[in-house]
C-alpha cells in the first residue's frame, strides 16, 4: 500500500508456467503493467497476449487471469484502488464453470 493513499502497489514475479488464475476483485479496480517477460492474459473470456510495456485495466467485479507463457520470468505492476474495502479483496473462481477450463 502506498502510504496515505488510496493505492495499493504489487510487484508481481511470475515463473515460467505459473499463473494468477481467474478471480475477480469485488470493490477494486486494478491496472496491470507488464515490466518483462511475456503473459497470456484473460480478461472475462477475452485471452490477449501482454508484452514489456503493455497495460490493462480492470473495473471492480470483473474476472481477470494471468499467465506466464514465455520461458522466463514475468514481472509486472499491480495497481489497485481503493486500498482498503469491506469484505474480501479478492475472490477465486479459477474452479468454477466456466473459468476452470480455460488458460494456458
Amino acid at each position: 500500500m502506498v502510504r496515505d493513499t488510496n493505492l495499493m502497489f504489487v510487484r508481481a514475479h511470475l515463473l515460467a508456467g505459473e499463473a494468477h488464475k481467474f478471480h475477480y476483485h469485488p470493490q477494486m479496480e486494478e491496472i496491470l503493467y507488464v515490466l518483462s517477460g511475456e503473459a497470456e492474459q484473460w480478461v472475462e473470456r477475452e485471452k490477449r497476449t501482454l508484452r514489456e510495456g503493455d497495460s490493462v485495466y480492470l473495473p471492480a467485479g470483473l474476472v481477470h487471469a494471468t499467465y506466464n507463457i514465455g520461458g522466463a520470468t514475468l514481472q509486472f505492476l499491480a495497481i489497485l484502488s481503493p486500498a482498503q474495502s469491506t469484505g474480501p479483496t479478492t475472490v477465486e473462481v479459477s474452479d468454477q464453470e466456466p473459468w476452470k477450463n480455460l488458460g494456458a
